[in-house]
């Protein structure tokens, strides 16, 4: 079969946020079980398409609030009240309805369409309702929404984002209704969006690649914890907030913390102990630096790739429960704690035990393939449902 997958941003050769390897992973995976997958959505600046002879990029799109300046965020607000949309998928009217059209005839025939989260399909609904289609949620985006606005500094802010809330809301039942089959990455998200019941939706358990990650080698640790993300996010910077303002108090003064990734100007206050790091060249070889990884989430839906990563790498980590949402296997070295004391209290004696030469780190790759088996499994079970209609 010959599938469209429909995308804000098209999988890149180089993915580095967790939406863009979830991309890539999901569309290599329909290729491994043997269907011809074709590309078509934005290209974020500075990256390269995954498969270039299958992707047909509308236009270079910078999408992330903390790399444009005031004027594009109040033309994106401008676009959100003439279209009647959220702001995150307003942004996709930089093509219109004509463009899509003329994009889908070049890629057909095809069989169907899988629209990957609510951007890109949300904008352009009325052209692909005419093509049998699965949705995937990645996460619960109108969920996502609420709980921004609950946490907002100031009322304009939670003002939008409770106006996004409800938009989203609408956008997300209307593509569940519409689509044959629904995709969730966590098992919550599926009555969340209301398609719970059995033959509605299926969970597609996540890798961070579909080739397995090298089997496990000695390391030599520089921090004792550290961790990595896009810190601009609001559900992250919650996390990392949390972290900071109850986590790092409870630690020892030697012990070593690094935090790398984007972090916007708004760079919190920490003890001398952590060291914010940056962007890193290397984000594998910085979480292989770092005795313990703490996986630190406190809100929002979907799943943490960095939660998966870790546990393809076999690396030994403390995590909330927020953490593991998608997971259904949670590994012998993985302690769990929501609060703070205990969550404290478990990177001290998991790093404690590390300094002493204990061996803490497992074989990730048995991880892997089952989420791996899991995720192939559920794609041809789902996609089936296309297939079905014909």
């Amino acid at each position: 079969m010959h599938f469209i997958f429909i995308s804000s941003l098209v999988p890149v050769a180089n993915p580095a946020s967790g939406y863009d390897i979830a991309n890539r992973v999901i569309v290599d995976a329909i290729r491994l079980l043997g269907h011809k997958v074709s590309v078509l959505g934005f290209l974020q600046p500075g990256h390269v398409p995954a498969c270039p002879a299958q992707t047909r990029v509308l236009g270079e799109l910078e999408v992330t609030n903390a790399r444009v300046g005031k004027l594009q965020k109040a033309l994106w607000l401008k676009d959100a009240w003439v279209h009647g949309e959220p702001v995150s998928v307003a942004k996709m009217h930089a093509v219109t309805s004509a463009d899509i059209r003329t994009a889908l005839g070049e890629l057909a025939p095809l069989d169907g369409l899988i629209l990957n989260s609510v951007q890109l399909p949300g904008a352009f609904r009325k052209v692909f309702s005419e093509f049998p289609a699965v949705f995937i949620a990645h996460n619960v985006e109108a969920g996502s929404a609420a709980e921004n606005a609950r946490n907002a500094s100031n009322l304009l802010t939670r003002f939008l984002f409770d106006r996004d809330a409800r938009l989203l809301s609408g956008l997300e039942s209307a593509l569940c209704a519409e689509a044959e089959h629904v995709f969730t990455l966590a098992e919550a998200d599926r009555a969340a969006l209301g398609v719970g019941t059995d033959g509605q939706s299926t969970v597609l358990p996540l890798v961070t690649s579909v080739t397995p990650p090298p089997a496990p080698s000695a390391r030599a640790p520089v921090y004792d914890a550290g961790m990595i993300g896009s810190w601009t996010w609001a559900a992250n910077r919650a996390g990392l907030d949390w972290f900071l303002d109850e986590i790092t108090p409870r630690l020892p003064s030697d012990f070593r913390i690094a935090i790398a990734g984007g972090i916007g100007a708004d760079v919190p206050q920490a003890p001398d102990n952590v060291a914010f790091l940056g962007r890193v060249p290397d984000a594998r070889a910085f979480i292989e630096s770092c005795r313990v990884v703490p996986l630190i989430s406190r809100t929002g839906t979907g799943v943490q790739l960095k939660t998966i990563e870790t546990f393809e790498m076999g690396l030994p980590s403390v995590a909330t429960k927020s953490a593991l949402r998608g997971i259904s296997v949670q590994p012998e070295n993985c302690e769990v704690a929501d609060d703070p004391a205990a969550f404290a209290a478990c990177l001290i004696g998991m790093v404690g035990r590390s300094r002493t030469g204990e061996p803490l780190d497992k074989d990730g790759r048995h991880f892997h393939a089952r989420q791996l088996a899991g995720l192939k499994n559920a794609l041809s079970s789902g996609l089936g449902k296309i297939l079905n209609e014909r």
